[in-house]
C-alpha cells in the first residue's frame, strides 16, 4: 500500500497556544460517478464533480494546546448547536487515519462545532461538505505550524486528508469542477486527491445551475459505503469501470466544446448506469422513488417540448439534481414550480449552481 509519503510532516517545534480556525466547505454532484473503491478510500475509477455553492458545511475548529501529549484524540463536537454523540466515531476514525500525516493532533483538546445550510437527512452529500470542511480547518492549522507549506500544497493535502473521511468529500476543497482518481488523459489527475479539472471549460459552463428536488429526506436502506462494497465480484462491475474511464475522455472534450447535447447524454445515462448497479448487485437494492421516476418523465417531456438544455443527474439517493445553463434559468424555474414541485416531500427543493471550494470564514 502507498504510505503518501509526501504528506507526511512532523509535529513541529511552534505549536500555536490557542485559538479558532473556521471555514466553509461545499458539496459536489459527480457527472461522471465513481461506484466502488479499494482500501484505504481509493477509487476504482476516476469521477468529475461541479462543487455547489449554497450547500455547504460552516466548521469552527477551537483548538487549546496540553500540556502533556493524549492518548487519545480530544475533541467536543456539536451538530447545529447540539451535542451529536452517533457523529463521534466517525470523527475519531477520521482522526487514526490522518494522524500519521497531521501528526500534532494529541496535542491539542478541540472543540468541533459545525452546521449545515440544507437539511441533514436530505440526501445531499453531507459527509462529503462536513469532512472537506474539517479536514481545511485541520491544513489551516498545519499551516501555521509550518508557515513554509503553499497555499497549493495546502489544498492538495486538504482534498487527500479529506478523501480519508469521506471519499467524495476530496472534490470538495476546490472548484468550479475536479477530477477525482487517476486518468491517462487528465493531467495531473490522482487516487490520492482531486484536482481542479485543467482544461479551459466552455462558457455555457459558467454558472450552470443545479435545482435539487427532495423527493424523499428519509434515511436511505442502504449506505453509500455498503453500496460501493457490493462492487466486489458484481458481474458487471469491470466493464462498469471501463464505461466511466471511456466517458471521462468523452466528457473532456464536451466541457471544451460547449457540446450541450452530448453533455446531456453522458450525465443522464451515468446517473442512470449508478443506479442500475445498485440494482444489479447482491444483494441488490433500489434507491430510487416513484416520484424520482416521474420527474425525469417529466424533465424529458419538457426538453422535448421546449428545446431545453435541460437534464438531471442523480446521487445514491431519491432525490433528483437538474441542471441546466444559467441562460435557461427563468423558463426552467417557472417549469420546476409548476411542474416538478408536487413531487417533492413537503415542496421541498433548494436552488443551487457551481461554486468555488472551501474557503476560510
Amino acid at each position: 500500500m502507498n504510505d503518501y509519503l509526501e504528506f507526511t510532516s512532523s509535529v513541529g517545534a511552534n505549536l500555536p497556544k490557542e485559538g479558532i480556525i473556521s471555514c466553509s466547505s461545499p458539496s459536489n454532484i459527480a457527472l461522471i460517478k465513481y461506484w466502488g473503491k479499494r482500501p484505504v478510500q481509493l477509487p476504482e475509477n476516476a469521477s468529475i464533480s461541479f462543487t455547489l455553492d449554497a450547500c455547504k458545511t460552516t466548521t469552527s475548529l477551537k483548538y487549546v494546546l496540553q500540556d502533556l501529549i493524549s492518548e487519545d484524540f480530544n475533541f467536543t463536537l456539536l451538530f447545529e448547536g447540539e451535542p451529536k454523540p452517533e457523529f463521534r466515531p466517525k470523527i475519531k476514525k477520521f482522526f487514526e487515519r490522518i494522524e500519521k500525516y497531521v501528526p500534532f493532533l494529541k496535542k491539542y483538546t478541540f472543540t468541533i462545532e459545525t452546521s449545515n445550510t440544507f437539511p441533514h437527512s436530505s440526501g445531499i452529500a453531507s459527509s462529503a461538505s462536513g469532512m472537506s470542511a474539517l479536514a481545511f480547518c485541520v491544513m489551516q492549522l498545519e499551516q501555521m505550524i509550518h508557515p513554509e507549506m503553499t497555499n497549493e500544497e495546502c489544498l492538495q493535502k486538504a482534498s487527500f486528508l479529506a478523501r480519508l473521511g469521506s471519499g467524495s468529500a476530496c472534490r470538495s476543497i476546490e472548484g468550479p469542477m475536479t477530477v477525482w482518481g487517476k486518468h491517462q488523459e487528465i493531467t495531473g489527475s490522482s487516487d490520492a486527491f482531486a484536482v481542479k479539472f485543467p482544461y479551459p471549460i466552455h462558457q455555457h459552463f459558467e454558472n450552470y445551475q443545479d435545482t435539487i428536488l427532495l423527493i424523499d429526506k428519509g434515511e436511505k436502506q442502504v449506505s453509500s459505503t455498503v453500496g460501493h462494497d457490493l462492487m466486489h465480484g458484481h458481474p458487471f462491475a469491470s466493464k462498469r469501470f471501463e464505461q466511466a474511464t471511456e466517458n471521462i475522455t468523452k466528457l473532456k472534450e464536451v466541457l471544451t466544446s460547449g457540446d450541450l447535447d452530448a453533455f446531456i447524454q453522458i450525465v443522464e445515462s451515468e446517473a442512470l448506469t449508478l443506479h442500475a448497479m445498485m440494482m444489479t448487485s447482491l444483494p441488490y437494492f433500489i434507491l430510487m422513488k416513484p416520484n424520482t421516476l416521474s420527474v425525469i418523465e417529466k424533465i424529458w417531456a419538457y426538453r422535448k417540448k421546449a428545446g431545453s438544455k435541460i437534464c438531471f443527474t442523480l446521487d445514491a439517493g431519491a432525490n433528483v439534481h437538474v441542471l441546466y445553463p444559467n441562460s435557461e434559468k427563468e423558463q426552467v424555474l417557472e417549469f420546476i414550480t409548476s411542474e416538478l414541485v408536487a413531487y417533492c416531500q413537503n415542496g421541498q427543493y433548494i436552488c443551487d449552481k457551481v461554486g468555488w471550494g472551501a474557503k476560510i470564514l
